[in-house]
């Protein structure tokens, strides 16, 4: 079974600030504060529903800046969810806030409470992005609550969120290496999105902000892939999760509910331009990892047609002796070995 979250959403409600991309309730489809009963009630459930198995999963409270909520409102929550874990029905708890929400008096409630993993909302390493987005933190504040979060031995996630009003690539490239310096076991990657009633929709509406494309998002973000896999960190989200409420309220921005499948297909495809290209152009066969077949191929066979306009009919197939990230080139013609 692979590793999930039963996630809850608490959104707006301990955050001071609205930032300028912010409108959690299309984000989250939510709009209601879920009950300390709800939560109890779902985990019952969710436990007997995965049949021994929960215990490879995390209870996630998401949303808004959750050590900012009101402090008993906090606690009743963390107390039902404490319980499962305790009766090792889950693996522990995760929770996202602010940067600037964590200090060591929280950090020692949360580690009484059971929580195990704590993410944060960071987005950038430009001091002048975060204020021109009215985040109200700045990057030294991630790193110093980065730096508390690990030694008080929990694990550390960061978001990062691409193409902000104000950022550009080389900035979310270095954004991507910082982060990864600070040794977050997990990174979540958000491409920036524009939602009806947010600060961004009005600099968009006024020709103030030209959001990235789905292609320039998926440029950058590939990149930021190989940054984080070089680092050995595990990426975790990239893309919004597809939402009816999200897609109702998106105006504009590169938002696709495969998006990651676009990135990953892009990475193989500039992985094995240097070798193709070389060739002369014709048939070839070209093996991967079984794993490996849809992401070389490309989103809709994308890297196919790709190669097939440059000159090079190209045939993807599964060779299991090959590791993932490895891949081998041969002409058509030629007999396997």
């Amino acid at each position: 079974m692979k590793h999930a979250n039963v996630a809850f959403f608490v959104p707006m409600v301990g955050c001071p600030h609205r930032c300028s991309f912010c409108d959690q309730n299309s984000i989250t489809g939510e709009s209601g504060i879920p009950t300390p009963e709800e939560v109890d009630k779902t985990l019952k459930k969710a436990a007997r529903e995965l049949h021994g198995f929960s215990e490879k999963a995390e209870i996630a409270f998401f949303g808004g800046s959750f050590t900012m909520i009101p402090r008993e409102l906090m606690l009743s929550l963390l107390a039902p969810a404490k319980k499962w874990v305790d009766r090792k029905a889950f693996s522990g708890i995760r929770i996202s806030t602010r940067p600037d929400a964590i200090d060591e008096e929280v950090l020692a409630v949360l580690k009484e409470y059971g929580v195990t993993s704590i993410e944060l909302g960071a987005q950038s390493c430009s001091d002048e992005v975060l204020e021109k987005n009215r985040r109200g933190h700045s990057f030294a504040d991630t790193q110093r609550a980065a730096e508390l979060i690990k030694s008080a031995g929990f694990s550390l996630g960061l978001q990062m969120m691409t193409g902000m009003p104000g950022s550009t690539k080389e900035l979310d490239v270095l954004t991507a290496a910082r982060f990864a310096a600070l040794k977050p076991e997990t990174m979540r990657i958000y491409p920036a999105l524009v939602l009806r009633n947010t600060l961004m929709a009005k600099w968009y509406e006024d020709g103030e902000f030209v959001p990235q494309s789905i292609e320039e998002a998926a440029e950058t973000c590939a990149e930021l892939l190989n940054i984080f896999e070089l680092y050995g960190i595990k990426v975790i989200r990239l893309g919004l999760h597809a939402e009816e409420s999200l897609e109702e309220n998106l105006l504009a921005g590169p938002y696709h509910p495969a998006f990651r499948e676009i990135c990953e297909g892009l990475r193989f495809r500039k992985k094995i331009a240097p070798m193709l290209t070389r060739l002369p152009k014709g048939s070839y066969i070209l093996r991967v990892a079984p794993s490996e077949v849809s992401k070389c191929s490309g989103q809709h066979r994308s890297n196919v047609e790709h190669w097939l306009s440059l000159g090079y009919a190209v045939k993807v197939t599964p060779d299991k002796n090959l590791a993932p990230g490895d891949f081998e080139v041969m002409m058509a013609n030629m007999p396997s070995p």
